[in-house]
């Protein structure tokens, strides 16, 4: 299973690992901790010595109740960043999170690879144009409304089977426009409860039927956390358990704030796999 990242071929059949950069001042977990230019080049420098395939680059807090931001703003938060990260480390294969084509745009006219998605197209209409435009990967996430109203929408009567039809119809959508490589994201945390959350990793193995990569994102989230009743700071333990348990279950992509734990899992399950 390869995808095309600016004209490097990427084998997913091992693996890979997708390290979490937010120049957000409201991330859950992490937010405003990198916001200059020396603090941000660190931890870029960190991320890719603990060998993360990917960087995942966002400057719009998707985080339940999250303040709306500006196009304009999220624009002036993200595009020196990756100005500056793709002058640094010119090697790097940098994603960018954003569900705004106009961002899009200018992120992979200045650099980026590929283009993460949390509504998978639904918050604006030209982002599958734009993505098609410039054959970028496209990463499409599973999610209902927005991260405003997103935690008012958890009502499903099946909710993994409306999540595949979600995702066939999208998939379909993207080939319509001429999108090469699609993963899917199943959308940790978006429009869904705790208990949902969990029946979704259970039967994480059924997503293998659309035949496209499947990226996980469970990092630090209150799935963890909640039910240990902990905290974000306290929940990697929690988070490498349920990573192993998505690359049992098929995930080509674990996107995470501790990239050297989610190498370790990866480097393991690869041995049970030989």
């Amino acid at each position: 299973m390869l995808i095309n990242c600016l004209g490097n071929l990427i084998d997913l059949t091992r693996p890979k690992v997708m390290g979490i950069l937010n120049i957000t001042p409201n991330s859950f977990y992490d937010g405003g901790k990198y916001q200059q230019e020396t603090e941000i080049l660190k931890r870029i420098e960190v991320i890719l010595n603990e060998g993360a395939d990917f960087i995942d680059i966002g400057a719009y807090s998707s985080k339940p109740n999250a303040d709306f931001v500006s196009e304009v703003e999220e624009a002036n938060r993200l595009l020196p960043i990756l100005k500056l990260v793709v002058k640094e480390f010119p090697n790097a294969i940098i994603s960018v999170d954003t569900f705004r084509s106009e961002i899009a745009k200018l992120s992979i006219e200045n650099g980026a690879a590929i283009i993460n998605d949390i509504s998978a197209g639904g918050l604006d209409n030209n982002m599958m144009n734009i993505v098609a435009k410039f054959q970028v990967p496209y990463i499409m996430m599973h999610m209902r409304g927005t991260p405003q109203t997103m935690m008012n929408l958890t009502q499903y009567d099946d909710i993994v089977k409306e999540m595949l039809f979600y995702f066939s119809e999208k998939v379909t959508q993207a080939r319509s426009f001429g999108i090469n490589d699609v993963i899917i994201d199943p959308g940790f945390g978006f429009a869904k409860t705790t208990e949902q959350n969990y029946e979704i990793m259970q039967k994480l193995d059924l997503f293998q039927n659309l035949e496209l990569p499947i990226l996980s994102g469970v990092s630090r989230k209150s799935m963890i956390y909640k039910p240990l009743e902990s905290s974000p700071e306290l929940a990697l333990n929690g988070t490498t358990a349920l990573n192993m348990i998505a690359l049992t279950k098929g995930t080509s992509i674990l996107r995470v704030h501790d990239v050297k734990e989610a190498v370790e899992c990866v480097k393991l399950f690869s041995l049970m796999r030989l």
